[in-house]
């Protein structure tokens, strides 16, 4: 169907308005709001990441198995899925600025707990904490995009957002790797906390609020309720998050799995690990780059069906290959390539079209979007672990999220049908 707005009647007030946004308050320039928000942002992809090289390590000191350490993985999206839907109703009732910045702390403290967790239960559960406090980063940052940019600009500033977001995951492993030359896993969440103390500094400094008092909507937990009610009963809207959502299972079906599949399988050790970890992820990256050229000549929902189609192709090739033992460690790495190339044309189109529509809710829209991305993520990336933790395994999981993906865009979302979001002023700033 065509995004349009739905005529006025009785249930407006429980319904998230569908209503040009108030005039957005001043803006600062797009490179510095990419590079703060970025760094927020980054936070997420940090946790996830930096300690995949250890993940061997901490089966081993922690004396338990690999499909138990990789459920620490499953923590973190968990909470990252479950404060989302909390903090963003928050954000959408007292600005954007206080969630982003407890949320922050929330992540330190959990961060510094992780240096005395004495059993896997335990550091299961610090995960958890971990990630509710980064979920604080996501969405606000998608809702300050929202309150700021729509349409195609909006889809341009999650690409930049996006290049600063992709250097964390190319550097994580990396920097996780070297830093087990000199310490323990546990050093790796020291770091985090310390990168957790950088980030809240720079927002208390360097970041305005972007939601006047009069935007702000604060209905308790009725009206939260109330919104996510109305944005469930919006078809396209719950088709593109459930779009992004399995793009996002097959990225962490990836991030899951490789440690095991690099290194046990294929004999990497850490660093080599790290480096070819940051190989994979400079696809993602060039692909989310190449998005704002793209998009002077298509529109976001086309960029989204070649993406779904293309990873869903990768997918296949990499299954294909892995079954017949055919290229060995390239084989398996090649088009896995494909896919994170895919994913970073997927990634930033389908939060732009799905948050299109909700301007004076976009703390909740966002929030209900990263809930799904991160759950289905949650869900699927132990998946990896039960089925061998080998590349069969890992391309099996990802054909199938993505061929779902391609599925759920054909029969429900409809994207022929939809309209390509007008810009206003804003996309002159994009360029």
């Amino acid at each position: 169907m065509t995004l349009t707005a739905p005529a006025p009647d009785t249930r407006v007030e429980a319904e998230p308005q569908r209503r040009p946004a108030a005039a957005p308050p001043r803006r600062p320039g797009m490179a510095r709001l990419a590079l703060t928000l970025g760094a927020f942002v980054a936070l997420g992809p940090l946790t996830i990441d930096m300690y995949l090289p250890a993940l061997p390590t901490i089966r081993e000191e922690l004396a338990t198995s690999s499909a138990t350490v990789q459920l620490t993985l499953t923590g973190t999206l968990i909470g990252l899925a479950l404060g989302q839907l909390v903090i963003g109703p928050l954000s959408d009732a007292l600005g954007r600025r206080r969630p982003l910045l407890a949320g922050t702390a929330l992540h330190v403290v959990a961060s510094l707990l992780v240096l005395v967790a004495p059993t896997i239960e335990v550091l299961g559960a610090l995960r958890v904490l971990q990630g509710i406090g980064t979920a604080a980063a996501s969405v606000v940052a998608l809702a300050i995009v929202r309150d700021l940019y729509e349409g195609r600009a909006a889809a341009t500033m999650l690409s930049r957002l996006f290049l600063v977001m992709g250097v964390a995951p190319v550097l994580a492993p990396t920097i996780g790797g070297e830093l087990l030359r000199f310490t323990s896993w546990r050093g790796v969440f020291a770091a985090l906390a310390v990168y957790g103390v950088l980030v809240l500094a720079l927002g208390m400094f360097g970041l305005r609020e972007t939601l006047p008092p009069e935007r702000r909507r604060s209905g308790g937990i009725a009206g939260t309720l109330r919104t996510y009610r109305g944005l469930l009963r919006d078809r396209t809207y719950v088709g593109l998050i459930l779009v992004a959502g399995l793009t996002m299972a097959a990225l962490f079906t990836y991030v899951s799995g490789s440690s095991f599949v690099y290194q046990r399988q294929f004999g990497l050790d850490e660093q080599q690990f790290g480096m070819l970890f940051g190989a994979g992820a400079f696809w993602l990256i060039a692909a989310t780059q190449l998005n704002p050229v793209l998009l002077r000549w298509w529109s976001p929902a086309r960029i989204l069906i070649a993406g779904t189609v293309g990873g869903t192709a990768a997918g296949g090739l990499l299954t294909v290959l892995a079954a017949a033992d055919i290229g060995g460690l390239f084989g398996v790495a090649v088009p896995l390539w494909g896919v994170l190339f895919a994913a970073g044309l997927a990634l930033p189109n389908a939060p732009a079209l799905a948050l299109s529509q909700y301007g004076d809710s976009a703390g909740s829209a966002a929030a209900l979007l990263g809930a799904v991305q991160f759950g289905v993520g949650a869900a699927v990336s132990p998946l990896v672990g039960l089925l061998g933790n080998d590349a069969l395994a890992m391309g099996t999981i990802i054909v199938a999220a993505l061929a779902l993906a391609v599925t759920v865009l054909a029969v429900v979302v409809r994207p022929w049908q939809l309209a390509d979001p007008q810009d206003d002023v804003l996309l002159a700033v994009a360029h």
